[in-house]
């Protein structure tokens, strides 16, 4: 005898089953959309953590018999795994990332100024012009400002 799944509120018998679409339409690069997607893995990973750690547990040590031996914590990790990851975790992971966004740009800014700041240290250093060429000695002295660039070249 074949089990039948009840039908919602408000919907045929005979109709199937559409997943409901995602409350975040606005569409995102593929960089982006691997941003939320990360969030949304860590978060169902974290989750299902326990469950993970017992699979991991068992299989440690164990080859192509880990298929076997750790069955039921297998199915126990994937059945847990299955629980969370739906559209609305995902859809929690889109608003997380959206509301990390001026966050990450401040941290892209910092990390800009800081490169900036330590590619000046390295021209001084090294006693670099801005293209990258040495400046020499016998041209500071030539110039007579120290500044070691030549002018007009």
């Amino acid at each position: 005898m074949m089990a039948t799944a009840t039908p919602l509120p408000g919907q045929s018998p005979n109709s199937i089953a559409t997943p409901l679409p995602s409350r975040n339409p606005l569409p995102l690069s593929a960089g982006q959309e691997q941003q939320v997607r990360d969030i949304y893995y860590k978060r169902v990973r974290t989750k299902c953590a326990d469950e993970i750690r017992e699979f991991a547990t068992c299989a440690l040590n164990k080859t192509f018999t880990a298929t076997f031996v750790c069955r039921p914590q297998r199915r126990a990790m994937n059945s847990c795994m299955v629980q969370y990851a739906t559209q609305d975790e995902q859809d929690r992971a889109r608003e997380e990332w959206f509301a990390t966004r001026d966050v990450r740009k401040k941290e892209r800014e910092d990390k800009e100024t800081r490169r900036k700041e330590q590619e000046a240290f390295h021209r001084e250093w090294w006693g670099l012009d801005e293209q990258g060429r040495k400046i020499l000695e016998r041209d500071r002295k030539r110039n007579g400002s120290g500044s070691g660039v030549v002018e007009g070249k």
